[in-house]
């Protein structure tokens, strides 16, 4: 009879022992490195593959199922953001500049060493002022969990720069030996975690990331249609013929140049899907009006013009003939590329002839009616002079901000960073230390403070 007793129990002891086993074997397979002292170029390998990194050693920090719904939240965002919890004995000289060289992703980087913490940023994902501001933000935060959770939450509703790396998994977790580790138990952490409500929150919210995307397409559009039919409204009237007496063949040239750019411009148009490439149809469109302006001189045997910017105010007004003082209401003052007639307006002290375009208050100038018209000007007046032209507007101000690329393309002088760099981008080594910077965090070694750079 107590043979037939001690068995069941034994059994029932036994099953989940030696699934314990299993599941630890299946654990060590998958992350061979996981129970291994760990190096920059492994932590460098975890995050490549996921935003966050837990150091076998750091478990006690911050768990596997917090690590992965902090993970979650940041792919979100679809921003270029890493956190790395690293035990409290791990080396700190020269921490930041090495591990951003082993992952050669530019982003925004924090690490939580054992009680510690401190970050750095790439100056085209964030400035070192605001990284420094939100590092000192968090300092007096509780435990691990709480001061990642709010460092991230508080980056996030900044001006972060650039997107998530292409490299990083669907997974969670952050590669090999450290989040990456708990990718086998991903399902059960998340939904432990309430990971299906943060499932449909990542889908929500990228979902509504491309509705904005769409409106501000729609938006541009109609704004660029609009210009493509002025275009081809100026051929209509022409009063040209390739075989007309007097037509040479640089006139023809001409002639067809600008034939050629409003067909491109419609084909460009048609294919378009994103905002950012509406700036390859307004490019050519001012191509196409150069050559008329060119085709006009050589018409009527005056000089051929200056290669100039269209005019600031209607880019449809044609090639700007000089450059005027205006002042933008609020503003200060700059000189802008006008046309012959704005002018004269303004030199008479009238208002120029303004493209304006359809808001939620109504007609607006183009550069105060919201962030989707910069790759429209950005085709018109090309990447060099534009912020100078609309400094102190509410487009040169969306634009300034680093995120904007990441939206609507970048390229736009001087207000990027001019390291050629977007945030998530694959730069490896190549980046400048000096503009790595960001929290000052006090205590030993050279992490925090500024140490190695």
């Amino acid at each position: 009879m107590k043979a037939v007793v001690v068995r069941p129990v034994i059994r029932l002891l036994l099953v989940p022992f030696v699934v314990t086993l299993a599941v630890l074997a299946l654990l060590t397979a998958a992350a061979p490195g996981a129970h291994a002292a760990t190096d920059l170029s492994k932590i460098a390998e975890a995050l490549r593959a996921g935003p966050v990194y837990v150091d076998p050693a750091a478990f006690d920090l911050l768990s596997l199922s917090d690590a992965d719904a902090l993970a979650a939240k940041i792919k979100d965002a679809d921003k270029p953001v890493f956190v790395a919890v690293l035990p409290a004995g791990y080396p700190t000289k020269n921490l930041f500049t090495n591990l951003r060289t082993e992952t050669g992703v530019t982003g925004l980087y924090a690490v939580r060493l054992g009680d510690r913490f401190d970050a750095r940023a790439d100056g085209s994902v964030l400035s070192q002022s605001a990284v420094g501001n939100l590092v000192t933000a968090v300092q007096s935060a509780g435990d691990t969990k709480a001061q990642l959770n709010d460092f991230v939450d508080a980056a996030l509703r900044g001006n972060i720069g650039g997107s998530a790396p292409a490299t990083w998994s669907g997974s969670g977790g952050g590669g090999d030996g450290g989040v990456g580790t708990g990718a086998l138990i991903t399902v059960g952490a998340v939904l432990a975690a309430g990971g299906a409500g943060a499932y449909a929150l990542v889908r929500r919210n990228r979902r509504r990331h491309e509705e904005e995307r769409r409106a501000a397409l729609a938006k541009l559009t109609v704004v660029v249609d609009e210009d493509i039919t002025a275009f081809g409204e100026e051929l209509d009237r022409l009063d040209f013929h390739p075989a007309e007496a007097g037509a040479d063949d640089a006139m023809r040239a001409d002639y067809e140049r600008a034939l050629d750019a409003y067909e491109k411009a419609k084909s460009l148009m048609a294919a378009t899907r994103r905002p950012e490439e509406v700036r390859a149809v307004t490019q050519t469109l001012e191509d196409g009006r150069f050559s008329l302006a060119q085709l006009a001189a050589r018409r009527e045997g005056g000089p051929l013009p200056e290669r100039r910017g269209p005019c600031f105010f209607d880019p449809r007004h044609g090639p700007s003939v000089a450059d005027a003082t205006w002042t933008p209401a609020g503003g200060t003052p700059r000189e802008v590329p006008v046309c012959a007639a704005d002018r004269a307006r303004l030199a008479d002290g009238h208002d120029p002839a303004v493209r304006e375009v359809e808001t939620a208050s109504g007609p607006r100038p183009y550069w105060d009616a919201g962030p989707a018209y910069g790759p429209w000007a950005g085709g018109y007046f090309g990447g060099g002079i534009l912020p100078g032209l609309l400094v102190g507007t509410m487009l040169g101000s969306m634009m300034a901000t680093p995120s904007y690329a990441a939206d609507y393309g970048g390229g736009y002088g001087d207000f990027r960073d001019p390291g050629g760099f977007d945030g998530g981008d694959m730069s490896g080594a190549d980046f400048n230390p000096g503009d790595f910077g960001g929290g000052d965090f006090g205590g030993g070694g050279d992490f925090g403070g500024g140490g190695g750079f």
